[in-house]
C-alpha cells in the first residue's frame, strides 16, 4: 500500500499559485497588448514552474519495495532493507548503501513546529484540586502520546525506521539504491527558460 507524505502548507499554496496563475494568463490573452504581455507571461511561467520544482513535486513515499524520496531534481529509491540509520533534524536524512545520505525534502519541521512539539511533550502543570481538562477519548489518547514532543518529520522519520527494521529481520536482501533524473521538473524549467529568452528577445 502506498503512503504519501508531503508539506501540506506548500502543497496547498502551490495550489493556490496555479488558480492565480490560470486567471492571470486567461487576462492576458483576453487583453493581448503585445510585448508587456509577452513579458509578464514569461515571468508567470517562470515562477510557476519554479513553484512546480519546488512545492508540488517533493513527496516522500512509502511503497512496498522501498522509500521512494522525490525532491526538485531527482528521484531516489532505497529498498527498505539497505537504510542504516535515519536522523531528523530540520530535514529527515536517511543513511544507506555505502554511507551515502539520502535528505528528504519533505515534511521539515521549522524551528516554530519543533518548539511547539517540545511543548506539548511537556508535562502539564497542575492546577488546583480540581482538573479542567477534558477527558480524552481512547484513541485521542493514544495519538497524542505518539505525537508528545515530536513534529511530524519525526513521525515520518519513525515509520521509516520501523520499516527498514522489519525488512531486516524479514533478511530481505539490501538492494542498493536507484536514482533517476526528474525529466518533468527539468522540461517545465526548460520551457520557463525559454519563454524568459523569448520575452527578453522580443522586448
Amino acid at each position: 500500500m502506498k503512503q504519501t507524505y508531503r508539506s501540506k502548507t506548500a502543497f496547498v499554496l502551490a495550489w493556490v499559485w496555479v488558480a492565480f496563475v490560470a486567471f492571470n494568463v486567461y487576462d492576458l490573452i483576453a487583453r493581448f497588448n503585445g510585448k508587456p504581455s509577452l513579458v509578464a507571461l514569461a515571468v508567470l511561467g517562470a515562477l510557476t514552474a519554479l513553484v512546480y520544482a519546488v512545492a508540488l513535486r517533493p513527496a516522500t513515499v512509502f511503497t512496498e519495495e522501498g522509500l521512494v524520496g522525490r525532491n526538485p531534481f531527482r528521484t531516489t529509491v532505497v529498498p527498505w532493507a539497505a537504510i542504516d540509520d535515519v536522523t531528523v533534524s530540520h530535514a529527515i536524512n536517511v543513511r544507506h548503501g555505502d554511507d551515502q545520505v539520502l535528505r528528504l525534502w519533505t515534511p521539515m519541521s521549522s524551528a516554530r513546529e519543533r518548539a511547539k512539539a517540545e511543548r506539548r511533550g511537556a508535562p502539564k502543570a497542575e492546577r488546583g484540586r480540581f482538573r479542567t481538562e477534558p477527558t480524552l477519548a481512547r484513541g485521542e489518547q493514544a495519538a497524542m502520546e505518539a505525537f508528545s514532543g515530536k513534529t511530524h518529520a519525526d513521525w515520518v522519520g519513525d515509520q521509516i525506521r520501523e520499516r527498514a527494521e522489519s525488512a531486516r529481520r524479514r533478511d530481505d536482501a539490501p538492494a542498493p539504491a536507484r536514482v533517476r533524473w526528474s525529466y518533468d521538473s527539468i522540461a517545465v524549467l526548460v520551457v520557463a527558460v525559454a519563454l524568459t529568452v523569448a520575452a527578453i528577445v522580443v522586448a
